[in-house]
């Protein structure tokens, strides 16, 4: 600095104490945040404050140190310094020319506050005249700060001027797919391996466009209304079994429809209402134990590798989700989903179908859930369903376990286990067990049942190869018929063997917002019926969130 400078700040403590308080001033509350934002001064990131009221109170000022006084004149003449929170004001740190001005800055606005307040006693003539010659030392410096600042509330203004809205925001994801289906035969509910067509091996590239609009009212409370689009097509027509399809499906010829709408708020802090007018989804609504695969775009290739098919009842539906306690280590979710209550009559379809909230297609639904800790959550889960048009699975496992009687009204009771383990933060075992038992109420089967079984194992490693990215293994048994009443002339219909699901990922991150997921699913014994041939389906799925 000049000798000017060193001259002018022989003439008071005070500005001494003022040049020095500039690094950690009372300014962090006007200026700091935009300058730190603009200028990016990485000194300024230190300036966590808090006023104090008595020198005393910073741990490493003494009353030998040569500025005490000067320091203490601040803080109770002029109450203009801060320190940090850990109580110590760190005096013999060095600054640069811009912390200094804009320390310098900080004491003219509280000595301007004195002055406008009927206190201007507390100033000297002296300190003002230093200060005065201070500010024409600095001008250039306090005229760059001023400058930044102005730019930052012009920008500020241009965007509250022209943002989408004060209360909703839009989050975005676009799916970009190529996949292939591939083996030497497509499967076949036949015994004879000898009638299943061959498997048409076809690339196919398609896209999917999901776009969530959020609205929130309250900060606590969420308005949820999704367009969707997408061409990405049902395989199970070319591979011959539901085992092999895609979990981020969804065919409507790129039209754009409203899929999901619904209204979630708090009763407190002890109960979490969800309110679904269309498109809703158990999975969403509570806690479904498989984060790291549950994500149609982010998650697991194959639908039945997502989760649990007990979360998949009453899907696309409308209805009510109540969870009680929902932050706590031990809660419990509650919820009715009816599929048909956005349809008042059947005219036209069908006179001796139900339709309606209560007397069409429903789900009772109930979940206890257990987290004894952050690394280990358990849940035990039933749901109750009434199908007129089965497919009780949700289009997982075989196409038998979808329909046990050929058609017909059914009532379902499904039982299920899910866990999620994580020993570390990089590491997650989970998995789950379900049990059902489904009945016929109509058709030839009336009055009759069959028991169906399925579980999962997954395994996921975090910041594989790359932070943020995600190596992924899941192997199960989807939903199969172990035992049936129903036998048509004489032939039980039940599953005649095992499938088994074997399928990885690799979910590489790319940056915040674009991710590519090469994947691979295995389906061994498709449909349950080893006389089907192996069924392979290869994935390159790219996901842009915005």
């Amino acid at each position: 600095m000049t000798k000017q400078f060193w001259n002018l700040i022989k003439v008071s403590p005070v500005i001494v104490a003022a040049t020095f308080f500039a690094a950690n001033s009372a300014l962090a509350a006007e200026v700091n945040e935009q300058v730190t934002n603009v200028a990016q001064l990485s000194e300024a990131q230190d300036n966590n404050m808090s006023q104090v009221t008595s020198v005393s109170q910073f741990s490493d000022v003494q009353p030998t140190d040569w500025a005490f006084q000067a320091l203490q004149s601040l803080v109770e003449r002029y109450g203009c310094i801060a320190g940090y929170p850990n109580s110590t004001y760190r005096g013999n740190r060095a600054l640069t020319r811009y912390e200094f001005a804009a320390g310098l800055n900080a004491c003219l606005d509280r000595v301007n506050e004195l002055i406008a307040t009927a206190t201007a006693d507390l100033v000297s003539k002296q300190d003002l005249a230093t200060l005065q010659r201070l500010q024409e030392e600095f001008s250039a410096e306090l005229a760059t700060l001023r400058g930044r600042v102005d730019a930052v509330e012009a920008r500020t203004a241009e965007l509250e001027a022209n943002q989408f809205s004060t209360t909703t925001k839009l989050v975005g994801e676009a799916i970009f797919n190529v996949s292939q289906a591939f083996g030497d035969t497509a499967a076949d509910q036949d015994a004879d391996p000898n009638n299943n067509p061959d498997l048409e091996s076809n690339t196919v590239f398609s896209n999917r466009v999901r776009l969530n609009l959020y609205s929130s009212f309250t900060g606590t409370d969420q308005l949820q209304i999704r367009l969707n689009s997408g061409n990405i097509i049902n395989n199970s027509g070319q591979t011959g079994t539901l085992m092999s399809r895609l979990g981020f499906e969804e065919n409507t010829g790129n039209s754009v429809e409203i899929d999901k709408v619904n209204y979630a708020f708090n009763f407190g802090d002890a109960i979490r209402v969800k309110l679904d007018v269309t498109g809703a989804e158990l999975y969403e609504n509570v806690n479904n134990f498989n984060p790291d695969f549950s994500s149609s775009g982010r998650g697991a290739i194959s639908r039945y590798g997502r989760f649990s098919p007990i979360y998949r009842q009453g899907a696309d539906g409308a209805g009510l989700t109540v969870t009680f306690n929902p932050k706590g280590a031990i809660s419990l979710s509650a919820a009715y989903l009816s599929n048909d209550a956005n349809s008042p009559t059947t005219s036209g379809v069908d006179p001796d179908l139900n339709n309606g909230l209560f007397n069409g297609d429903s789900t009772i639904f109930g979940q206890l859930t257990f987290q004894p800790s952050q690394a280990l959550n358990v849940g035990l889960t039933y749901a109750r369903s009434y199908q007129e048009d089965p497919n009780v699975f949700g289009s997982t496992g075989s196409f038998l376990a979808n329909d046990p009687f050929g058609g017909g009204r059914i009532d379902s009771n499904h039982y299920g286990v899910q866990a999620n383990f994580r020993p570390s933060s990089k590491l997650t075992l989970g998995g789950w067990a379900g049990f059902s038992t489904v009945e016929a109420r109509t058709g030839v089967a009336a009055g009759q049942s069959a028991d169906v079984f399925y579980w999962a194992a997954t395994l996921g490693l975090k910041d594989f190869g790359r932070e943020g990215s995600l190596l992924g293994l899941i192997f199960g048994q989807s939903p199969r018929v172990t035992s049936s009443e129903f036998a048509p002339g004489g032939v039980e219909q039940e599953d005649p063997d095992t499938s088994y699901h074997a399928e990885a990922l690799y979910r590489l991150k790319v940056s915040d917002n674009i991710s590519v997921t090469p994947g691979f699913l295995v389906i061994f014994n498709p449909d349950h019926n080893d006389a089907n041939d192996t069924v392979y389906v290869g994935t390159l799925r790219t996901t842009f969130s915005f």
